[in-house]
């Protein structure tokens, strides 16, 4: 497995591929590899010639008050995995290097509106430039994203239709611990209490996937999924939302495919967990 460094050799690396007509799956990813991220490689091992994981905490998607400088690293370890996993490359910049006199964002328009978008403002827009330029670099085939991350999920590939990006988005399933809480490298912010306490959030998903049914109002949905919330100490809801599956916006009746998310603090720590919902015709 190669490391590259610096944004010419990773093109270095990926245009002789191209050249050779391989084929290139990314996993785009912030470090701190766990068993959802092993998933998106594995996925990607299995379609592609190729596979590359970049590993870039990007500064611009966190905000002053953000967790930048707290949020967990292990590098050897990340590279350990991604070896493991069957990647070919590993491209682990330094921002200096992605952000040179840096002028230039990617903004998004509707889908950046609701939930994560109200409560992170600059986010996606961080979130769309250093995709934008990911695949720029490396001109992928496929790049891979895990559902915990939904909304982003709709975004990127809402970005990459109306930008024309030559490369197909791939969506892969939550990955969860035996308890059900999603994987997130932010779990390691939780004391043993607050991961005790964490798993109401799956718990709540498991309580909206079992009572939800086309006609019912979502105003009620969330209404029962909050008494589950609710019924933790330790848990603050930031938000539960309904919204349509393409615009993100949000309904209030669930007749058509819906994405149910939420975004929970359990201690100082955010989480978010999210189910899909379609009618049955």
């Amino acid at each position: 497995m190669q490391i590259a460094y610096t944004v010419e050799d990773a093109k270095r690396i990926t245009r002789a591929w191209k050249k050779e007509g391989q084929t290139i799956g990314l996993v785009p990813t912030m470090g701190y590899l766990h068993e959802g991220h092993a998933s998106l490689i594995k996925k990607a091992r299995e379609n592609n010639d190729k596979v590359v994981v970049s590993v870039f905490l990007n500064p611009i998607q966190f905000a002053p008050n953000e967790d930048l400088d707290s949020y967990p690293r292990d590098f050897d370890h990340d590279c350990a995995l991604a070896e493991e996993m069957g990647a070919d490359l590993v491209f682990h910049p330094e921002p200096s290097e992605m952000y040179k006199n840096h002028e230039t964002y990617v903004n998004m328009g509707l889908l950046t509106e609701s939930m994560d978008g109200l409560a992170r403002p600059i986010h996606f827009r961080g979130v769309c430039t250093v995709l934008t330029k990911l695949f720029n670099i490396m001109q992928p085939d496929n790049a891979y994203f895990g559902q915990k991350d939904a909304q982003q999920l709709a975004i990127v590939k809402k970005m990459v239709f109306d930008l024309n990006f030559d490369v197909k988005i791939t969506g892969c399933p939550i990955v969860r611990e035996d308890d059900g809480l999603a994987k997130s490298s932010r779990n390691t912010y939780l004391s043993p209490e607050e991961r005790a306490a964490a798993p109401v959030l799956s718990r709540s998903i498991a309580e909206g996937q079992r009572v939800i049914k086309a006609g019912m109002a979502s105003a009620d949905l969330v209404a029962q999924m909050m008494k589950v919330l609710d019924s933790e100490p330790l848990a603050d809801t930031e938000y539960v939302k309904v919204v349509d599956a393409l615009t993100m916006q949000p309904v209030e009746t669930i007749d058509r495919p819906v994405l149910v998310a939420m975004a929970v603090h359990v201690g100082p720590t955010r989480l978010i967990d999210n189910f899909s919902w379609e009618p049955e015709d």
